[in-house]
């Protein structure tokens, strides 16, 4: 009797992680709808999520379902596209915390791929100085190292970046004090530059 119940246990155990990644795997394609396949962008308004730190992405994800972060409509990329538009706070606001997680988990574990984009290559020095001086202590390697748990900025597509900048700029992004304190010396022509030496990061 004892071990009919340990059979039935290790088999409904078995299926429950079996369903729960099953679900895991449907929300994951429903991501990559917008973002691309394996979370990797092929449209500059839309942000490459394979490689994210998993806080990052689970903290983003939190932050979108509480509303706290700027949430514009997209269309779906791929996939069924005749779904309607939405945006990350909609999306995020049906995920359970389990789920965020399970997903944050997923991207960690894949490459993050640098997009091919075009710029400027005097631009990009002058970025690359500002990074340097501004930005490297918490933006290490172009801002591509996944330890530092602050987001992708190498490599990542430019029109998302741009429009990173506008939002913290506007107030409407969360940001650490240390961090406002260096946006707040950035002028337009060094957003500019920032994001060409991005854009560089091929």
């Amino acid at each position: 009797m004892k071990f009919n119940n340990f059979l039935i246990t290790m088999l409904l155990s078995g299926f429950l992680v079996a369903q729960a990644s099953a679900d895991t795997d449907a929300l994951v394609q429903q991501c990559n709808a917008c973002h691309g396949e394996n979370g990797v962008s092929q449209w500059t308004d839309m942000p490459t999520i394979a490689g994210l730190a998993e806080f990052v992405h689970a903290d983003a994800l939190f932050v979108y379902k509480d509303g706290d972060r700027p949430c514009a409509d997209s269309e779906f990329r791929s996939g069924d596209t005749s779904q309607p538009a939405t945006n990350m706070c909609q999306i995020a606001a049906n995920l359970n915390d389990e789920q965020i997680e399970a997903i944050a988990s997923v991207y960690a574990e894949l490459p993050y791929v640098m997009a091919k984009q075009d710029f400027d290559t005097e631009r990009a020095l002058a970025g690359e100085a500002i990074h340097n001086q501004h930005c490297d202590r918490c933006h290490a390697n172009a801002g591509m190292d996944a330890e530092d748990e602050a987001g992708m900025l190498g490599g990542q597509m430019s029109g998302y970046l741009r429009q990173t900048f506008v939002d913290y700029a506007a107030g409407e992004r969360d940001q650490l004090d240390k961090m406002k304190e260096k946006m707040d010396l950035l002028s337009d022509d060094d957003v500019e530059a920032l994001l060409h030496y991005y854009a560089s990061q091929q």
